[in-house]
Order: structure tokens, then sequence, then C-alpha cells
């Protein structure tokens, strides 16, 4: 938290205002670490659904399957609302941005039609697995080609990533309860929205 003073000298005016670079730029993530540390996660959550599957473990391969929905819903508004657009100006790069945009458009319908199945379809563990599929190469693209051109543009990745931080935990907090639960029906809710905005 800021502190405020009254103090009307330079000197103490100079040095507040290097605190709070140095304190920000010590806190603040820049964007594509992010989305760097999204991805991960997202992940190690694909990799923990495989193992609940094998071990036949409905109830936390359910729970795993809606964090996984949660966490990509909840990547996919802030990075299209926040860093796409900056990406965009910046690399001047339709194709990359475009093919993203697409390939977060077949993830929304898969996490729509996961949402509103039974656990125990059969199409179920299918459709979370290929969703996995689907991100798996969505995150080798960004990785290797549209973060590496984003990071040697001009861009404040310090700021994009202090504006997708505020958006993720405003995202976050309507999905999550107050006992720390996810809200299905806000997140089926989500799922619906980023479908029909397609169409």
């Amino acid at each position: 938290m800021r502190t405020t003073t009254k103090s009307s000298t330079r000197s103490t005016k100079a040095s507040n205002a290097t605190s709070r670079v140095t304190s920000r730029s010590a806190t603040v993530e820049d964007a594509v670490s992010i989305l760097t540390d999204d991805h991960d996660k997202v992940k190690k959550l694909f990799k923990q659904f495989e193992k609940h599957c094998k071990a036949d473990n409905t109830e936390a391969k359910v729970e795993t399957a809606n964090m996984i929905c949660m966490e990509l819903t909840v990547h996919a508004m802030a990075e299209e609302e926040i860093f796409y657009p900056a990406a965009r100006m910046a690399i001047k790069d339709d194709d990359l941005l475009n093919e993203a945009e697409v390939e977060h458009d077949s993830a929304k319908e898969l996490i729509a039609q996961i949402q509103f199945m039974e656990s125990d379809n059969p199409m179920y563990d299918a459709k979370v697995t290929v969703l996995g599929e689907y991100i798996d190469h969505h995150i080798t693209e960004e990785e290797e080609e549209m973060f590496p051109k984003v990071r040697k543009a001009k861009v404040d990745l310090e700021e994009l990533g202090e504006q997708l931080m505020m958006r993720k935990e405003e995202l976050m907090a309507e999905i999550m309860s107050a006992n720390g639960q996810i809200n299905i029906e806000v997140l089926k809710q989500h799922a619906l929205d980023a479908v029909s905005k397609k169409h």
C-alpha cells in the first residue's frame, strides 16, 4: 500500500517516486510471464485429470475438469480483452493473432460441452483429453511464436501484466464462491456467453 507524505521537498518526492517504481517492478509480473504461468498451471491440471481417469476416481476427475475449465475461461477472457489487442498493434501479425483467436473459439466450444455434460457420459473423458491436445498446440504456438515477437516489440509488459492480473482477479471473484469452491452455474454461464459471442 502506498503511503503519502505532506513534505514538499524535491528530494522526498523523488525518493517516493523511485520507491514506487522499484516496488512496482518488484511486485508486478510482466504479461508474458503471467500467461506462461497460466499455461504451466493448466498443463499440470490436464496431467492430474489423466491420472484420475486411470485411477477411476470420478469425483477427483470432475473436480479437476472444472478447474481446467475455470482456468482456461479466465485466461482466455483476460488474454482476449487485454493482451491480444496490444499484441495485434505491436507485432502487426494478423494471421498469428487470428489463428490464436480461432483456437480459443474451438476451446470454448469444448469447455461448454464439458460443462453441460454428465461425467458418466462416455464422451466426457474424450472431450477433456481433446481439449488438452488443443490447448497444448495453442500454448506451443503462443510461447514459440507470439510471445517472443511481443517481447521484442515496444510493449509495456508490466503495465499489461497489471491489467491482466486485475481482470483475472475480477473474473475469479465472479466464478469462485465465498467458501473457495467453483460456482458451477456461473462457470456454465461464462461458457454459454463465450460460445454465443462467436455466432
